[in-house]
């Protein structure tokens, strides 16, 4: 949502001082939420769960790509040199508890990763091994093939993948990112990828975003952009439109609503 949208929102809202219940289109409400408009005055829900399929099929896509070297192969006109990795029986870590992340290790299931999620508290996660608070990041990251992101950006997750956890990550780990571009230090995960430090990055968000022309990051051959397609408007508008069905009926019934939004944690 652009800067006039959020504007515009906040117009309506306070010409409507008896609107009840927002329901926002997207999942990442971190825009609307740094303009102050989302309050504990009205009901707000957002579209988190709702696009959690095609975002998650994106991260595995993104990270088979990365370990069987995919961007090398289509670019050679030489056979080149055996190469590349398997996801089987392999750990991997997710940060992230919602819909994504539940989607995400359903996928994985059959490549039978032992699979670590990051999250606020440490409740567990259907399909993780073990699930830990976001203060133990640093500590699971050594031993993960994959670190995928996955999570919400709020001003306690902006920047948190900096230079110190990148170099907590093996030099065979990919690090996936389908959550926003604001999470990951561009200069330092740069210099990483630059220094062999990680062996790649597939990201479908950057910060900046969109990322420029001439950015180092696209030079790099150990890194795979995707301009924000996780889920492309075709994708979203029918489960979005199931989301604003259900949630209308539930509504009018009084049931509870899907996608609730916590105003004080911004998600």
């Amino acid at each position: 949502m652009s800067s006039h949208g959020v504007a515009d929102l906040g117009a309506v809202l306070d010409g409507h001082a008896r609107l009840r219940w927002v329901q926002l289109p997207f999942a990442g409400i971190e825009q609307v939420a740094a303009a102050g408009v989302v309050t504990a005055e009205r009901v707000w829900t957002c579209a988190k769960g709702c696009y959690a399929e095609p975002v998650a099929e994106h991260a595995l896509a993104l990270s088979l790509a990365g370990l069987r070297l995919l961007p090398e192969r289509v670019g050679a006109r030489s056979w080149g040199d055996p190469g590349g990795t398997s996801l089987y029986d392999r750990s991997v870590v997710i940060l992230g508890g919602g819909g994504i992340t539940a989607e995400l290790l359903r996928l994985l299931a059959p490549y039978r990763v032992h699979a670590t999620v990051v999250r606020r508290r440490a409740d567990p996660v259907a399909g993780a091994a073990r699930t830990v608070p976001t203060e133990a990041l640093r500590t699971v990251l050594p031993g993960a093939l994959v670190v995928y992101l996955a999570l919400a950006l709020t001003p306690a997750t902006s920047g948190i993948i900096g230079a110190e956890e990148l170099a907590c990550m093996d030099r065979e780990a990919w690090l996936v990112n389908v959550a926003r571009g604001g999470h990951v230090d561009t200069e330092a995960l740069t210099a990483a990828l630059a220094g062999g430090s990680i062996a790649g990055a597939a990201l479908d968000v950057t910060d900046p975003e969109p990322l420029p022309a001439g950015h180092p990051l696209w030079d790099a051959p150990n890194c795979i952009i995707t301009p924000h397609t996780a889920d492309t408007w075709e994708m979203v508008r029918p489960r979005l439109a199931r989301r604003i069905e259900d949630n209308v009926a539930r509504f009018g019934a009084g049931h509870p609503l899907i996608g609730l939004v916590d105003p004080e944690a911004g998600y």
